[in-house]
């Protein structure tokens, strides 16, 4: 068996533009952070520290335990370096495995060849060691091998997540172009929402925002809502320590008095569908929701929290000319019914934005899936300049 106490190499990868709030997230955690990249954080530690990390982590895609660094330069090297590892010590007999893999190499035109390499190098390990061999395929609900190589250097690592964590495993109905949880969760914490003033989510979708608000709030871990990760499925995993490891999320969960978040939108089904995800995440309770345009969305008095919009922008849903009428009325909306309030419009259409009329105080560069995105603020005064300030954003 593998001992899940043995210090490596762990990466933890994310979208691009999300790694700035991924390792305040894993500071938080009290990890040491060796090398930060565009896409990922690279660090030191063991299978049960990968366990608390995919438990904890809202911005991460993959954690990723490394098995073996070498040089390699073609695929029969591949092969040769992959076979030597004890495989048999990792993977069950009876078991199944994936392998996923990034490759960037001149000899390799077709990740999925090196996929197969590898696969092949794993599959014959286990013949010649035991006479027997487990199942492979394209599932990731079990254990997962990931290969990265670039030129000279490659790399073996067991991947501990399987599926995305960049899912939060909450949404039963994801509706009309869903933002993702991990880009939802990131957007959050860039705003300087406070985590107790309210949050007001006109135009809400399927609830993503709001629920994600909710979850930052209540200190409230992905971790909650799944049940299977691909570390499950390696040799030496302690089932108990993992038990412990959830019941400490639903320790950690808080109370927070009075808390006001607000998500509306004219639609009857999303509202519907918010309210069916919002409850699989344990959070109907604290949100409010109501079926009406936004202009109409109540804003609570007096309260200097976030009004955050994250309306289509014509990439994949709606009319540009009719959505430059929306833009002017939501700059209008935050303009006359938001004062004190710092206001957020997630977009990717830049004409558009323009149409809102207001002058952005911050400009926060994201990616939704390959859509160069904007997350604009604007400061909504209502008398003096106030501060209110999201420690985690700064």
């Amino acid at each position: 068996m593998h001992s899940f106490n043995k210090p490596s190499h762990v990466i933890v990868t994310c979208s691009k533009r999300l790694t700035s709030f991924l390792e305040k997230e894993i500071n938080q955690l009290g990890f040491k952070i060796v090398r930060t990249f565009a896409t990922g954080i690279a660090l030191n530690g063991t299978l049960n520290d990968c366990i608390r990390l995919n438990l904890n982590l809202r911005c991460a895609s993959q954690i990723l335990y490394s098995l073996k660094s070498f040089s390699c330069n073609t695929p029969d090297e591949l092969y040769s370096v992959v076979s030597q590892i004890q495989w048999e010590s990792i993977i069950e007999k009876n078991g199944y495995f994936s392998v996923t893999s990034t490759v960037d190499n001149s000899t390799i035109n077709n990740s999925l060849f090196a996929n197969v390499k590898v696969k092949d190098a794993i599959v014959d390990r286990f013949r010649s060691k035991l006479n027997e061999r487990p199942d492979s395929g394209p599932a990731l609900d079990r254990s997962v091998i990931n290969l990265f190589w670039k030129n000279e250097s490659a790399e073996i690592f067991i991947d501990t997540s399987g599926e995305t964590l960049s899912k939060h495993g909450y949404r039963r109905i994801p509706g009309k172009a869903p933002m993702l949880e991990s880009l939802a969760a990131a957007t959050l914490l860039a705003s300087k929402w406070n985590f107790i003033s309210p949050f007001i989510n006109p135009m809400c979708g399927s609830g993503t925002l709001a629920i994600e608000a909710a979850m930052l709030a209540t200190n409230r871990r992905p971790g909650l809502f799944r049940d299977n990760y691909a570390f499950m499925h390696i040799l030496g995993f302690d089932k108990e320590n993992f038990e412990t490891q959830k019941q400490n999320l639903v320790r950690q969960i808080k109370n927070v008095s009075g808390l006001k978040i607000i998500a509306t939108d004219i639609s009857e089904d999303a509202i519907n569908i918010s309210k069916i995800n919002a409850r699989a995440a344990g959070v109907e309770d604290l949100i409010q929701f109501n079926v009406c345009d936004f202009e109409a969305t109540s804003i609570p008095e007096n309260e200097n929290g976030i009004v955050f919009f994250n309306p289509e922008y014509g990439e994949r849903l709606g009319d540009e000319i009719e959505l430059e009428k929306t833009y002017s009325r939501i700059g209008d909306f935050m303009k006359k019914n938001c004062g004190g309030y710092t206001g957020y419009v997630f977009t990717g259409n830049f004409n558009l934005a323009k149409k809102i009329g207001l002058k952005p105080t911050r400009k926060i560069e994201f990616y939704n899936s390959k859509i160069d995105c904007r997350l604009l603020e604007y400061e909504l005064y209502a008398g003096s300049k106030r501060t209110n300030t999201n420690p985690e954003a700064e």
